[in-house]
C-alpha cells in the first residue's frame, strides 16, 4: 500500500512523524507537508504565486503553501504513484465540531477525498505535544483495523481525535457526530506601538454542545472520537420545503 502523510503543522512538527512511524505498518510512506505552520489554512489553494518543493535529507518533500497544496502537488507530480491512502496530522490540537471548517488537517484529508482517494485525519486534543510518542503504537493498530474493512466509504473521509491521557488509559474507540462549539471574547481590539489598531483573532471562551455521541463528549470520556465526514453539505431534510418557497428574481 502506497501512504501519503501530510499534515498542517509544518514538516518539523511532532505530530507528523508520529503519525508517519506509524503509517509504516501499512506499507511504503511518502512525507510531503508544508514548510511551515499552515494552521486554519481550511481548504485554501495558493494560485497567485508558484509553488516551490524542496527534498529534504531523511525523505520526503517540503512544500512553501497550504496542506490543500500539499496533496495536489504530491498526487500530481512528486510521488512516483498515486498513493491508495492519504493521512492528515496528527493535528497538535482538536478538531472537533466547527473546527472542521478551519482545519488544514481536515482540509488535506477532504483534498484526497476530492481526488477519489481514501484519507483520514487525526488530530490530538491535549496541550503537551511532548506526549504524542506515546501514541505511535495505538494509531498503528488503529490504521491497521480502518484499513482492514472491505471497502473504505466512497465520498467520506475520516476526522479521529485523540483524548489527552496517557494511551494506556483510553476507555476504547466511538463513532461519534460533530458537536458545536460557540466562543466569545475571541477577537481582542488594541493599539500597536504606533498607536494604530489592530485586531486579533484568537483565544476566547468556548462553550460546547451536542447530542451524546458527539465528537467532544468522546474525548472528555477518555475515547478516541471517530467521524465520518462526506462533502455533499447539501440540507437534504430542507429541500421540500424550500423548494415550496415563492422565490422570485
Amino acid at each position: 500500500m502506497r501512504v501519503l502523510v501530510t499534515n498542517d503543522d509544518g514538516y518539523l512538527a511532532a505530530g507528523l512523524h508520529v503519525l508517519a512511524a506509524a503509517a509504516g505498518a501499512l506499507g511504503d510512506v511518502s512525507v510531503v507537508a508544508p514548510d511551515r505552520e499552515q494552521s486554519a489554512t481550511s481548504h485554501s489553494l495558493t494560485l497567485h504565486h508558484p509553488l516551490r518543493a524542496r527534498p529534504v535529507p531523511n525523505g520526503g518533500w517540503m512544500v512553501d503553501g497550504t496542506p490543500t497544496d500539499c496533496v495536489i502537488v504530491a498526487v500530481s507530480e512528486l510521488l512516483q504513484g498515486r498513493p491508495d491512502v492519504v493521512l492528515s496530522g496528527i493535528n497538535h490540537g482538536p478538531n472537533m465540531g466547527e473546527d472542521v471548517f478551519y482545519s488544514g488537517t481536515v482540509s488535506a484529508a477532504m483534498e484526497a477525498t476530492v481526488l477519489g482517494i481514501p484519507a483520514i485525519a487525526f488530530s490530538y486534543t491535549g496541550e503537551a505535544v511532548d506526549q504524542l510518542d506515546g501514541w505511535e503504537e495505538p494509531v498503528r493498530r488503529l490504521l491497521l483495523s480502518m484499513l482492514d474493512e472491505e471497502s473504505f466509504p466512497a465520498n467520506t473521509l475520516l476526522s479521529v481525535n485523540l483524548p489527552a491521557v496517557p494511551p494506556a488509559e483510553v476507555k476504547g474507540v466511538r463513532v461519534t457526530s460533530l458537536g458545536r462549539r460557540r466562543y466569545s471574547d475571541s477577537i481582542t481590539r488594541a493599539l500597536d506601538p504606533s498607536g494604530r489598531e489592530y485586531f486579533w483573532i484568537g483565544g476566547g471562551v468556548s462553550k460546547w454542545s451536542g447530542a451524546n455521541d458527539s465528537d467532544f463528549r468522546a474525548v472528555q470520556e477518555g475515547m478516541v472520537s471517530v467521524t465520518p465526514l462526506h462533502l455533499d453539505l447539501t440540507n437534504y431534510r430542507l429541500l421540500k420545503e424550500i423548494r415550496g418557497w415563492d422565490l422570485t428574481v
